[in-house]
């Protein structure tokens, strides 16, 4: 068990979760969280990018994401909203505690991750960016978010 699960807040394509479900089987990530309006398996589109990751990582859809952070936080969760803030934590400075469990929330390809869900996560983490965009495909982040995360 890595004590990491994944939680797509409203992610619509069905090629970017099946690109986190193939990402959190190579990173060994614990469950990944279906929030909203998510795609989930079975879903040939999903399948074709997932190569069927979706069958070996355990995967629950939620429809209330403030109301999964909050149970994850009872279940003893730091949750992190993947996220640019005021006060987000750069992704290069982040500190992992040895035996925390964590939980990642990843936003919606155009709006990120929504406002109430930030508000209730412990702090919002950022990818360090140097281009004049600020922005990456969510499949993107949770790659690099989680080889952060992991070589903390």
């Amino acid at each position: 068990m890595s004590g990491i699960v994944l939680v797509l807040d409203n992610v619509r394509s069905a090629h970017n979760v099946g690109s986190a479900f193939r990402t959190a089987d190579a990173f060994g990530v614990d469950r990944v969280y279906l929030g909203g309006i998510c795609p989930v398996p079975p879903s040939p589109e999903l399948r074709k990018v997932a190569l069927g990751a979706e069958e070996v990582v355990p995967f629950e859809h939620v429809e209330d994401v403030v109301a999964l952070v909050r149970r994850l936080q009872a279940e003893g969760y730091t949750v992190a909203a993947v996220e640019q803030t005021v006060h987000s934590v750069k992704l290069d400075a982040f500190q992992r505690v040895p035996g925390q469990k964590y939980a990642l929330v990843f936003g919606n390809e155009v709006d990120g991750v929504q406002q109430a869900v930030v508000d209730a996560c412990d702090f919002s983490l950022e990818i360090p960016q140097r281009g004049t965009k600020h922005s990456l495909n969510v499949s993107v982040s949770v790659g690099v978010v989680l080889w952060g995360i992991i070589s903390a």
